[in-house]
């Protein structure tokens, strides 16, 4: 058997419904910042239940536009850290901002929040969670405190599309939630794209023309912008496949279930998952510290699994200039060792689901030896 990670025609439902209306766009010429474009932002904000959603290029746009509209200076910093994905930390320095990173946590993953506010300078101005893998970072005493000391909270949604914590959406805690509709993402585009939720009416302005080339209106420049646009045939896709997020993410969760029952007695762990959140699991990870022997064994037996970030942020080249250090950030680099992606899409058979479980099995019950 093979199982594969994606599986995008599944994606699309009335599909020759679908192509007319993406027939009847192309041949009308609506390409740019098109009623399509309008409609998803309007959609995506009332799913969200915020007041504004700004369509953009990618994530790694939505994180650079966010942190460019709130008006900083080149000696400020910015919180994230060491186990995300490069663009969080690349936008904050294509933002000429510092990047200030704190270790992930054993349990969740996540940002350890207990050591964030150790790391807090008179330079600090922003507080940048991002919810790895699906699941919400725990929010209340980052939103408390960053209210209490004057700092901005900006959230990095781009893997977390509809996940709830306390019943709320992620990205609508801080004054700016970033999201990216890569494919691979839970709601993905044919291509790229990312959005911006805030509820401040005059950073969604400011945003509206940060990605317009700086445009408060045709051919008025009133700062240096960006020219990132939400494609309008994207943004069509998107509403398209909005209906059926809910559905997807509550299948999501139900395949992470059965994974986690039958893998619970073998030598791996989980990422923790709390009651009073509703993880969307854009990835299912396991931990190992036999994880390069388990991927290649998994691989050789058809099955798509696959190492997100196996290199720190702390540890990359693009960096350096920064000073960080081997060992400086341990569990960061425990994680990028250990952490292994089983395959995770809403459609996901039982008996593929089986499959898996039983390859990892095999794996530690000593057919995996070899590897």
């Amino acid at each position: 058997m093979k199982v594969q990670r994606y599986d995008y025609l599944s994606q699309f439902e009335r599909f020759e419904e679908f192509m007319v209306e993406m027939s009847r766009m192309i041949l009308d010429g609506h390409y740019v910042l098109s009623e399509e474009v309008s409609e998803f932002e309007h959609a995506f904000g009332a799913y969200l239940q915020c007041s504004f959603v700004v369509g953009v290029n990618t994530g790694t746009d939505a994180l650079l536009c966010s942190l460019k509209s709130l008006a900083l200076r080149s000696e400020h910093e910015v919180v994230t850290h060491a186990n995300t994905f490069n663009a969080t930390v690349a936008a904050i320095c294509l933002a000429g901002l510092r990047p200030v990173l704190v270790d992930a946590d054993e349990d969740t993953f996540l940002m350890n929040t207990k050591e964030v506010f150790g790391t807090i300078t008179s330079q600090t101005r922003v507080l940048l969670p991002v919810h790895l893998y699906g699941k919400p970072t725990p929010m209340n005493e980052l939103v408390r405190e960053s209210k209490k000391r004057g700092i901005y909270l900006v959230e990095d949604a781009a893997q977390a599309h509809g996940a709830r914590l306390d019943g709320r959406r992620v990205g609508t805690f801080g004054i700016l939630g970033c999201f990216s509709f890569h494919p691979s993402k839970n709601l993905a585009a044919a291509g790229d794209g990312g959005a911006i939720a805030t509820n401040e009416s005059k950073i969604n302005e400011e945003l509206r023309t940060l990605r317009a080339l700086g445009q408060s209106s045709q051919n008025n420049h009133v700062r240096p912008g960006y020219n990132t646009k939400l494609d309008s045939l994207q943004a069509k896709v998107l509403s398209w496949k909005l209906p059926s997020l809910d559905g997807w993410n509550q299948q999501r969760r139900e395949i992470a279930h059965q994974y986690r029952e039958r893998l619970s007695d073998l030598p791996v762990k989980f990422q923790s998952w709390n009651e009073n959140e509703e993880h969307v699991f854009h990835l299912f990870v396991i931990r190992t510290d036999k994880r390069d022997e388990l991927l290649n064994y998994l691989q050789s037996k058809g099955v798509d699994a696959v190492i997100r970030y196996p290199v720190p942020i702390h540890l990359q080249p693009a960096f350096s200039q920064y000073g960080w250090r081997r060992g400086q950030f341990p569990v960061a680099e425990a994680l990028a060792r250990e952490l292994l992606c089983l395959p995770m899409r809403p459609n996901l058979t039982v008996a593929e689901i089986d499959y898996v479980a039983d390859r990892v099995r095999s794996f530690f019950n000593g057919d995996g030896k070899k590897f």
